[in-house]
């Protein structure tokens, strides 16, 4: 993608990366039936990161479009969320290879049964279906997915 650069995220972007998350989440399918507010998120944002996340931030010009939230030491790619209006640009895979980058011995990710654009996404990309499981803070469905390096 041109025009789109990845760089590590800074305390600056925390409230992009919130918004980001807060309005993907939001979209049907994508996060829980609960969403937790935009300040919560953004207080998770704070928690995470100081609890180790890493993340990366895809930036348009002056705008972060999109990010992935990955937790090394425990082979997990977190978060990957994108600006709603970036869909479809192949931002994902930008940030999908950028995990992959991160973590080449593999990693684990889950997202909900009903986000089917992602599920499709994941398993065009290499991932594969692990097992199915009850989200341990929301109670719903969620279906994991791990990648390893062919």
């Amino acid at each position: 993608m041109s025009g789109i650069e990845l760089r590590p995220a800074t305390s600056a972007d925390y409230d992009a990366i919130a918004t980001i998350w807060h309005l993907s989440a939001g979209l049907p399918g994508v996060g829980p039936v609960q969403l937790p507010s935009l300040e919560r998120l953004r207080q998770r944002v704070d928690v995470e990161m100081e609890a180790g996340w890493k993340v990366t931030v895809a930036e348009a010009g002056p705008e972060i479009i999109g990010f992935i939230a990955i937790k090394p030491e425990a082979a997990i790619l977190d978060q990957l969320f994108m600006h709603p209006e970036a869909r479809g640009l192949g931002l994902g895979r930008l940030l999908l290879d950028a995990a992959k980058a991160q973590m080449p011995d593999g990693f684990t990710l889950f997202t909900r049964p009903g986000n089917t654009p992602a599920r499709r996404f994941y398993e065009k990309h290499g991932l594969v279906h692990l097992r199915d499981e009850l989200h341990p803070i929301f109670g719903d469905p969620i279906v994991w997915y791990g990648w390893k390096q062919g």
